[in-house]
């Protein structure tokens, strides 16, 4: 408890470099805790990949398209159990700043194939029913307000309408909810049938396949026999892992993991250095008090503690307030105003960051700390 004590009043001696301090480092926390979030969200896709689902595309581009008779003899491939296809549609809502991920379906099919997206039987049947009926996912249905019945209109910026029309109208039977905390509920699906009839061009193609195998452990071998079965063709394919097609679409906008732990890293390296020439400085300044303090008992071991616990109770006070800031900010909301898929800060980045804690506590005040543990009674008490 005096150690606690001297602690204390040793850091209250200099308030202001003290607040200074302890703000960088709460600045520093907070961006690694709402850094993480963004990263989380660009990355969760990954994170919840199925292993036993490939994703068949076309071999030049994602944009190429694939004729939908594929389906029926990619399920013929010894290995595959089932196939069903998605296509972007790439519309907007009311404005062009309110975008989310549409996509046609099948709607049995894809449920199955999905089961991460929660419907009921009923629901289903009542999309089954209506022909221009579409499931939104909880997020974005919070988003606009949506609710069931609900006629949603959505602006076309890829397949325009029969006659040019662009506007799609959709009825809204139903809203998904995710199985897990990390599940996408940003998305827009409607029927396959009503959208492939309706439509200007394309008839009878479709974006990519998702495809359950048996065996997760043949996933190669699985995706070279489907390449395989349609090499040559005037639609070759390309088929991998759901968490490398992922991975690869998240890299078109950057590698996002590299670019948060540059900034991470940058901010903590600042952080060191401010916080290890804080506490390098409080030692200097206080060479007599700390010579005092040896000449009335403290041992070097005592003296040692007393400056690395300022510099992990100034640390973890710091880092505490900013991973609270981080996650009281992300609790209000992505900055994308609900485009992201998720945003929360995941509990390992929690684990993280206080381990963190203690490792900038250690680094910055090691070397004070070892400074004054060799700290000479005679010698400080004659400057």
């Amino acid at each position: 408890m005096k150690y606690l004590y001297l602690v204390w009043s040793n850091l209250k001696r200099k308030k202001m470099r003290t607040m200074l301090t302890l703000l960088s480092i709460m600045v520093a926390f907070m961006l690694f805790g709402y850094l993480g979030a963004i990263r989380q969200a660009f990355n969760q896709g990954i994170d919840v990949a199925g292993l036993d689902r490939l994703i068949v595309r076309h071999k030049v581009s994602l944009i190429q398209l694939l004729p939908a008779s594929y389906e029926s003899q990619m399920e013929q491939i010894e290995g595959v159990d089932d196939a069903v296809h998605q296509t972007w549609f790439g519309g907007v809502y009311q404005k062009p700043g309110n975008f989310f991920a549409q996509m046609p379906v099948n709607p049995e099919e894809f449920l199955e194939m999905y089961p991460e997206y929660l419907l009921s039987e009923e629901v289903l049947a009542d999309w089954l029913d209506t022909r221009t009926g579409a499931i939104a996912g909880r997020k974005t249905a919070d988003r606009f307000g949506w609710k069931v019945g609900d006629r949603v209109p959505i602006n076309a910026t890829i397949w325009p309408r029969k006659g040019g029309e662009r506007t799609w109208e959709f009825d809204l039977v139903g809203i998904y909810e995710g199985a897990e905390k990390g599940t996408d509920t940003t998305q827009f699906f409607f029927r396959y049938d009503y959208f492939d009839e309706a439509r200007q061009g394309g008839q009878g193609q479709v974006g990519w396949y998702t495809v359950r195998i048996s065996d997760p452990e043949r996933a190669a071998e699985i995706a070279e026999a489907i390449d395989a079965r349609f090499a040559n063709s005037s639609s070759e394919t390309k088929a991998e892992p759901e968490g490398a097609f992922l991975q690869g679409f998240a890299n078109q906008v950057g590698d996002i993991g590299f670019i948060m732990m540059s900034i991470i890293a940058a901010v903590f390296f600042t952080i060191l250095l401010v916080a290890g020439n804080t506490m390098a400085y409080a030692v200097r300044e206080r060479t007599n008090e700390l010579a005092v303090l040896k000449a009335i008992g403290f041992t070097d071991r005592g003296v040692m503690g007393l400056v690395l616990g300022e510099s992990l109770v100034m640390t973890g006070l710091g880092g505490a307030v900013g991973l609270a800031l981080a996650w009281l900010l992300v609790s209000l909301g992505d900055p994308s105003n609900g485009s992201l898929p998720v945003f929360y800060i995941p509990g390992r980045d929690f684990v993280i960051g206080t381990m963190l804690i203690a490792a900038v506590a250690l680094v910055a005040g090691i070397l004070p700390a070892l400074q004054a543990q060799r700290l000479r009674i005679a010698d400080a008490l004659r400057r």
